[in-house]
């Protein structure tokens, strides 16, 4: 396995775990951190022994998003990191579970909203944190905020540039399940066993399907639901959990 210096990667149980791994600054990206996460994610996609990617940060924060100390002289850099490594999650052949341990922020927040469900701890907040420096949002966060709440709330979070608590958080859409901070890891761990625990082409094939409905008609839908299932009937994995139904 590769060595990484700014994450931690294990792999246990078919689950992939990348650990951002700067506490003292709070998880925040430099160039560095964000080539790592990037190769990080792009091997754990591709590893055929990993049926789920869990996201979490190192000590107290998940990510503060951009590192203030290169922020002045290297944002354009980080703002193109974004890209990829959103890419890359949405377009991963596999779920990918943020576990929010702590303050999501910026660019920190969206890297939660990319994943494609967020498990948190009831200590943890996120915020579009970027009108507080002058800027806009990046990472996604112009895409998933809207999706996941509304173009109305979507504004008065960008606007108000808060950090949102965990209970508000849910309510909006941001976090799908809150649990106290002991919680997080077994929780975590338990809902990326069970999903790790599907045949792996089925889920394969569900996430880009949801995904594909968001910009799709509902007859485009239906016709990849009929092509998916064509596939998924002739494994062997549905072939023999149909029989032992």
């Amino acid at each position: 396995m590769a060595a990484y210096e700014r994450v931690l990667v294990e792999i246990n149980d078919h689950i992939g775990t990348l650990t951002l791994n700067r506490p003292d600054k709070l998880n925040a990206f430099d160039p560095d951190a964000c080539e790592d996460l990037l190769e990080a994610l792009r091997m754990l996609a591709a590893a055929d022994a990993v049926r789920v990617i869990v996201i979490t940060g190192a000590g107290r924060a998940f990510c503060a998003g951009a590192d203030l100390a290169v922020l002045g002289t290297q944002g354009e850099q980080l703002v193109r990191a974004g890209k990829d490594i959103a890419l890359t999650i949405r377009t991963a052949p596999k779920p990918v579970l943020a576990a929010v341990n702590g303050p999501a922020a910026g660019g920190g927040a969206n890297l939660a909203l990319a994943c494609d469900y967020r498990l948190a701890s009831d200590r943890a907040s996120i915020g579009q944190v970027f009108h507080k420096l002058g800027l806009g949002p990046d990472w996604g966060g112009s895409y998933f905020l809207p999706r996941l709440t509304s173009v109305s709330k979507a504004l008065e979070l960008v606007w108000s540039a808060r950090m949102v608590p965990a209970a508000e958080a849910a309510q909006l859409g941001l976090f799908d399940r809150v649990v106290p901070p002991e919680a997080l890891a077994p929780e975590t761990q338990a809902l990326a066993q069970r999903w790790a625990g599907m045949a792996p082409l089925a889920v394969r094939k569900a996430k880009a399907a949801l995904y594909r409905s968001l910009h799709s008609t509902l007859e485009e839908m239906l016709d990849v639901e009929i092509a998916d299932q064509e596939v998924l009937f002739a494994t062997p994995e549905a072939r023999q959990l149909i029989r032992n139904r």
